[in-house]
């Protein structure tokens, strides 16, 4: 379907008119750059007035105007149990009460990095900081000490934060605002970091062989899930682990998305791979800003005070967020709690097929644990290069449709929708039954 034959997506319904939203938004914008702290939150890819919320509870988002979303958000996936758990609420709360902030250690560091340590076997020892740009950052760093390398390979719309190393390719955000690379990061920089496509073991070996002895490190999403949801292809990590170990490079996971949303030992424990680092974010902070890396004790015994690697943070093991993470994963280890998270995103998934077929619009849905993406493109999805063939300007109308709709998703086509214990299988239902109506009223305009 050409993306000509439909409506501008900012002039949908009359609605999606949020006066409130619109009146604060143009304030932010005059000290806020670009009005967000966060560029995808500008809605520069989807058009029209961005969300401005004023509360969430649940699988719900209420924003500043009154109305109501389902939302598939999830702060980018931190929150799997949904916003303003009451036991990780009471959590915080009680901990506030007793401090915000040390700039000592707590027994609540010690408490969750244990709790971590046991839950991802190839987690020995761990660094806990408040970012997954500050993890990822910080395991190259080590992984390059270690080594005594400087080349990283990292792959094409895999996002690893937005340190000057990983800003080339990198998906998400930049993605979303046609970014191939960001300006201020020097070309001395840029370079130490080699792209090549996801999914391609033989680009993999030939980077291999073109800088023998050179490359720290393979750093890797397990799923990519920052070019939309994009599973690794039979084999591929498979594949990572026995090159980096041939080559004695580190293999390093990036399991910020995945790790304790895939399983409770992460994407790496679905795939059976043992990486030699991995970096850690978002739920294990349970929706507050934390982040961790961790790995083999050999390696994580060359950080700073035990060795001459050095990293450091004020508010590093922030009790606020030990406590909200220690309130969370207890919850994760319930029996049956992915069997039952991943059935609700399978339901979804299917849903969206359905949809897709019936309204005749060409897409692909990609699918992996509780997360996924539809992809206005044809299929098979399987790397960066596939996913930008995605229209730009249908996924928009997609998105104002269901949104409309009360049914909120990222407002990109490069990132995933999050399912948490909160959603119901009536909000399946809903967001099924919305994305059937969108589809349908975009086809017919």
């Amino acid at each position: 379907m050409a993306s000509g034959a439909m409506k501008d997506p900012q002039n949908l319904k009359p609605e999606d008119l949020r006066p409130r939203s619109t009146e604060i938004f143009e304030r932010g914008k005059k000290t806020l750059v670009g009005g967000v702290n966060s560029p995808v939150r500008a809605f520069r890819a989807v058009g029209g007035t961005p969300l401005v919320i004023d509360h969430a509870k649940g699988a719900r988002l209420y924003d500043v105007d009154g109305r109501e979303y389902i939302d598939f958000v999830c702060s980018w996936g931190a929150l799997i149990l949904g916003h303003a758990h009451p036991d990780i609420v009471a959590a915080v709360s009680d901990q506030a009460s007793r401090g915000t902030s040390f700039g000592m250690t707590s027994p609540l560091e010690v408490e969750l990095g244990e709790k971590i340590t046991k839950a991802i076997p190839s987690v020995e020892m761990v660094r806990f900081v408040n970012s997954g740009t500050e993890a990822a950052m910080s395991a190259v760093r080590l992984a390059r000490g270690f080594t005594k390398r400087d080349l990283v390979v990292k792959f094409e719309g895999c996002y690893h934060g937005h340190s000057d190393g990983f800003l080339s390719e990198a998906g998400s955000g930049l993605a979303t605002l046609g970014i191939s690379a960001s300006p201020g990061v020097p070309d001395a920089f840029a370079a130490l970091t080699l792209n090549i496509p996801y999914n391609d073991l033989e680009a993999v070996e030939n980077v291999f062989k073109k800088h023998p002895g050179q490359i720290a490190a393979v750093t890797v999403e397990p799923v990519a899930a920052n070019m939309g949801v994009v599973p690794p292809a039979p084999g591929f990590l498979e594949g990572l682990r026995a090159i980096t170990k041939k080559e004695k490079s580190l293999l390093i996971f990036d399991e910020v998305i995945t790790g304790f949303r895939m399983a409770y030992g992460g994407a790496q424990s679905v795939y059976k791979i043992d990486p030699d680092l991995t970096v850690m974010g978002k739920i294990i902070g349970g929706g507050l800003p934390v982040a961790a890396y961790g790995g083999k004790r050999e390696i994580m015994q060359h950080i700073a005070p035990l060795g001459p690697i050095y990293q450091a943070g004020t508010l590093s093991g922030n009790p606020l967020a030990m406590r909200a993470g220690l309130a969370t994963l207890p919850k994760l280890e319930a029996p049956g709690f992915y069997v039952e998270v991943n059935r609700k995103t399978q339901r979804l998934a299917e849903g969206l097929r359905s949809a897709l077929k019936e309204s005749k619009i060409r897409g692909e849905v990609n699918v992996a644990g509780s997360l996924l993406t539809i992809f206005f493109a044809d299929g098979p999805i399987r790397n960066y290069a596939d996913a930008k063939k995605s229209d730009p300007a249908i996924f928009a109308m997609f998105f104002h449709n269901m949104l409309s709709r009360g049914i909120f998703i990222a407002p990109s086509q490069y990132e995933a929708l999050f399912i948490s214990a909160a959603h119901t299988d009536a909000d399946i239902d809903r967001a099924i039954t919305a994305a059937r109506e969108s589809l349908a009223s975009m086809r017919n305009n």
